[in-house]
């Protein structure tokens, strides 16, 4: 059974229907109930998503209006007359690829059916309703919680577990230790998927601003994990543990632990590939079958760890708060 908790979706939901009912009964508009049902309808997980609703539900409730004042104005207030309209009404919404709004418009429809009379008064009132209702659902949405501390503690997580996860490449390579467990690895899948979705989320509340450092950092991360998993089982697979090994792991030791994203020294690691890639070139042909295999499986991890650097070697960096996580080096990869 899950915590029992209150949002602050939950909580300006509830706090959305009071006002847009308390309005709509004190202006004395018929079926004022009914604007606390467009606000709930409206109060989204991000703003974007509200603007997007009650632009959806106000077009979807306009066509209703439409077709109702044909319907029951030109054929007559009957169930069949109804549902023959809703027959109509349902395929133009998936037409125009707003069938969400249905539910809403559904409310002002079946308003004016039972009413059985089109008048200006009843225009009026419903759309009176929907501005309410709309209104207030748009005026809480503007306020969105503050996130920035949380896209930090996934940032620092991050930062962790690939430090972990190059640690422990590390100790294979140098005494060839097999006690990994690999937990960091399923770690890491589940706080790039959190951390991805709740970037996301922040760039849906900013409706002008297009680019998230956030997103775009955990989005390098994320494609720099996908390498991380292809090479493993290369490096964990040597038949032996060659000479070659100990320059990379000495690479994965200074590596692992400048992993940071207040800047950006990607190029810097590149060339130090480039020295191990020429270290290995002064040292002994392979003598053994299992000896060659270890190097060209050494080799090719090093040119996958090119790829890991070359995916990040543009990205400006962040520089996040930090105020509460412990400081790392300055320098990133």
């Amino acid at each position: 059974m899950k915590r029992f908790s209150i949002g602050y979706r939950t909580l300006k939901t509830a706090i959305g229907a009071t006002i847009s009912i308390g309005l709509a009964e004190y202006f004395g508009l018929d079926f004022f109930t009914s604007a606390g049902i467009l606000t709930i309808l409206s109060i989204q997980t991000t703003k974007k998503q509200s603007l997007h609703e009650v632009y959806t539900r106000l077009l979807a409730s306009i066509i209703g209006m439409i077709m109702a004042f044909l319907f029951f104005e030109g054929v007559g207030y009957h169930p069949i007359v109804l549902g023959c309209m809703i027959l109509l009404y349902l395929p133009i919404l998936v037409m125009l690829n707003i069938i969400p709004a249905f539910v809403s418009s559904v409310v002002i429809i079946l308003h004016i059916f039972h009413t059985g009379d089109f008048t200006i008064a009843l225009l009026k009132n419903e759309l009176s309703l929907m501005l309410i209702g709309f209104g207030t659902g748009l005026a809480l949405n503007i306020y969105m919680p503050d996130i920035k501390h949380r896209l930090e503690q996934y940032l620092i997580r991050i930062e962790e577990l690939y430090t972990a996860i190059f640690v422990e490449i590390e100790k294979y390579l140098r005494n060839g230790d097999t006690s990994w467990d690999g937990k960091e690895l399923l770690e890491a899948v589940e706080v790039l998927n959190q951390a991805k979705s709740l970037a996301f989320q922040d760039v849906e509340n900013h409706l002008t601003r297009r680019e998230n450092l956030y997103y775009m950092y955990f989005d390098i991360r994320e494609q720099q994990f996908e390498i991380i998993e292809r090479v493993l089982p290369k490096i964990t697979d040597l038949p032996v543990i060659v000479e070659q090994a100990e320059l990379v792991a000495d690479f994965l030791a200074d590596m692992s632990q400048n992993i940071n994203s207040a800047g950006n020294t990607a190029n810097k690691y590149r060339e130090k590939l480039e020295v191990v890639k020429a270290e290995f070139a002064k040292l002994p042909l392979p003598t053994t079958h299992e000896n060659f295999l270890a190097m060209a499986s050494l080799y090719q991890f090093i040119e996958e760890m090119d790829l890991y650097l070359a995916i990040k070697k543009d990205f400006k960096g962040i520089s996040p708060s930090r105020k509460h996580f412990k400081k790392k080096s300055n320098a990133e990869n």
